[in-house]
């Protein structure tokens, strides 16, 4: 790459107050984030440096709140995640974005037409009334998504809504809200779609997946495809609950709960489960990267994890909104395979309330998780778990 196109990622650097160090150590540690090994932490500095060479990419947003643009416009530091995404050559986002009318049309017309792009989708897709539910600049925006979709090289559904419909899905659901890996197998768009639940989406993420996808070639060889789970989801982020890295699961093991707030329980930190968290069953990595330049999250921030990061874009329905709320009842809905939807604290009856209820949701967390088939070990009984067993006369 010519020295110049470096000095220019200097400059933007220096510009937002960025030190080279800083940047050195974003890298390290978005490499961390992707399970890549510190080898490749030269590698990506050289890819993000060469980030005037990004394929460009079109932002749209369907049936939206702009959370997911909040939380990536809103800084109130400069940071190196928003300094890659300036890196990214966005030629179309509509909330954003200073041109107007036809101007604005014509920059999306031109990308679409020049094909090989990246489309990242906000909100959710809406389907109702013949997809007249949202019309913009005259046209659906069911059909605005599906002529941008087939002619990139890859999706990111960001955000809850894009990924399943979201709250705009939630029942009655009068606008037909879907997500957009449902509406593409639907319209027989075979574009990989990667997905990014929780409301709004954490800029972290996108930042990865754009070094991921785009700068370390994984779109072009198909090997981010290995890399997804069952939902369309990057492993990396998904593949652990909130519950296995939350700083409060000592609690959870000592049978340490909050059942009120503004008890003393709560000014000492105890598990919020009582309380409706829903930390057992929804994966994500929250706790290790957590949100406003790092600064903190939910559990931190004192709420229980409201589910938002649990999604099935495959499935029509039941999604976080629907299965989570109320969002301060602990007997949510759990899938439990081919025995449909039950309550952890229906199953919990015979092994004593709130405990019991929480270890059905925390084994169900390990289910899913696949570390009861073969994996790792599960974790042995604690001692205060088997006297409550006892106690309640469960097995």
């Amino acid at each position: 790459m010519a020295h110049e196109d470096h000095g220019a990622v200097y400059d933007l650097l220096k510009s937002r107050g960025v030190s080279r160090r800083d940047f050195l150590k974003y890298c390290g540690s978005l490499a961390a984030m992707l399970g890549l090994s510190e080898a490749m932490v030269p590698q990506m500095v050289a890819a993000v440096e060469s980030g005037t060479k990004l394929q460009p990419a079109l932002w749209l947003n369907g049936g939206s709140c702009s959370g997911c643009t909040e939380s990536i416009a809103q800084v109130d530091t400069p940071d190196v995640a928003s300094i890659v995404l300036d890196l990214l050559s966005i030629n179309y986002f509509e909330t954003i974005m200073m041109a107007q009318g036809d101007d604005a049309e014509k920059a999306a017309e031109e990308t679409i037409k020049e094909g090989g792009y990246i489309l990242i989708y906000e909100g959710s897709v809406m389907t109702g009334q013949d997809g007249n539910a949202l019309v913009i600049n005259g046209r659906k925006s069911t059909e605005i998504l599906a002529e941008a979709a087939a002619g990139a090289a890859a999706v990111l559904a960001v955000g809850s809504c894009a990924v399943d419909g979201g709250w705009v899905a939630a029942a009655p659901n009068p606008a037909g809200a879907i997500g957009v890996q449902e509406f593409l197998t639907d319209e027989g768009i075979s574009t990989p779609v990667i997905n990014l639940p929780t409301c709004p989406v954490n800029p972290e993420w996108i930042v990865a997946m754009v070094v991921d996808v785009l700068l370390l070639g994984k779109l072009a060889d198909g090997s981010i495809l290995d890399e997804l789970d069952d939902f369309g989801r990057p492993k990396l982020i998904y593949g652990q609950s909130i519950h296995d890295n939350c700083p409060r699961r000592g609690h959870f093991e000592n049978g340490e709960f909050v059942y009120q707030f503004g008890s003393e329980e709560e000014k000492k930190g105890y598990c919020l489960y009582p309380l409706g968290c829903k930390g057992p069953q929804t994966f994500t990595n929250c706790p290790i990267v957590r949100w406003n330049s790092r600064s903190g999250w939910c559990i931190e921030a004192g709420s229980p994890c409201i589910g938002c990061g649990s999604a099935n874009p495959t499935k029509h329905g039941g999604n976080w909104v629907d299965v989570g709320t109320p969002f301060l009842n602990r007997h949510r809905d759990l899938p439990l395979g081919g025995l449909g939807n039950t309550a952890p604290g229906t199953v919990a009856g015979v092994v004593g309330g709130v405990a019991g209820a929480a270890l059905v949701a925390h084994g169900v967390g390990m289910k899913v998780a696949g570390r009861m088939d073969g994996g790792a070990d599960y974790e042995p009984m604690k001692a205060h778990d088997a006297k409550k067993m006892k106690k309640g006369g469960g097995e």
